[in-house]
Parts: C-alpha cells; sequence; structure tokens
C-alpha cells in the first residue's frame, strides 16, 4: 500500500504507531500537549487519512485504527528521498550518512550484519 503522508499526517499515524486502535478525543489530547494543536485541527487532519486510506474508523466512539505501518510508510519515504536527492542510488545515500555520523561500534556491526544478510 503506498500512500502519500504529509508531516502533519505523520504526527497522527504516529499516535498510532505507538499506541494502537486510539479514539479520536485522545489522538486530539495528545496532540495539544505535544505539538498544540487544537481539537479541529487534529480532527480535520484524521479526516484527511481516512479519506487517504490510512486510517479506519470504527464506532463507537471514533476509534483510529492504522491501515498502513510505520514500515511502509519509511519504506516510501525513503524510497521518495532515494529517488529525489540521490537519482535512485541507495548506496550514495548510504554513503553519505556514513560520512557525517560517526557510528558507535554496535551500529557499525549491526551495518555489516545487514549488508552481509543482503548478499
Amino acid at each position: 500500500m503506498k500512500i502519500k503522508l504529509f508531516d502533519a499526517e505523520i504526527k497522527i499515524m504516529d499516535v498510532l504507531w505507538k499506541n494502537g486502535d486510539t479514539t479520536a478525543k485522545r489522538i486530539a489530547e495528545i496532540l495539544k500537549e505535544q505539538v498544540g494543536w487544537s481539537k479541529t485541527t487534529t480532527y480535520t487532519l484524521i479526516k484527511r487519512c481516512i479519506d487517504k486510506g490510512a486510517i479506519e474508523r470504527i464506532e463507537p466512539n471514533f476509534v483510529c485504527h492504522p491501515l498502513v505501518t510505520v514500515e511502509q510508510a519509511r519504506e516510501l519515504e525513503t524510497t521518495e528521498l532515494i529517488n529525489k536527492m540521490y537519482d535512485g542510488a541507495a548506496d550514495q545515500l548510504v554513503a553519505s550518512i556514513l560520512g557525517w555520523k560517526s557510528l558507535s561500534s554496535e551500529e557499525i556491526k549491526r551495518l555489516k550484519k545487514l549488508v552481509i544478510n543482503l548478499e
């Protein structure tokens, strides 16, 4: 499932990914605390996510259920980034990340294991 989510919509989805099925009212409370959004703003964004097919509304109590996983959203965002900034070359993205971030020996071990498992 490839649904393009914008930054504000990802904030809605993030609440669901972290908490599971959640009422719209509770999502609004959480996002008022985290980012200062009004209930109206949050409900508008929930409606957009429902219209896109990213969230399913379950009654009673307007419970929101995520139809897109965090992995699906990450994959789409990463693919878009690679295509937009690196001409589709994933190795250039990895080289760029490795060039500016010093990695711990544990992170290096995990990366080596990932590469070995790809071969």
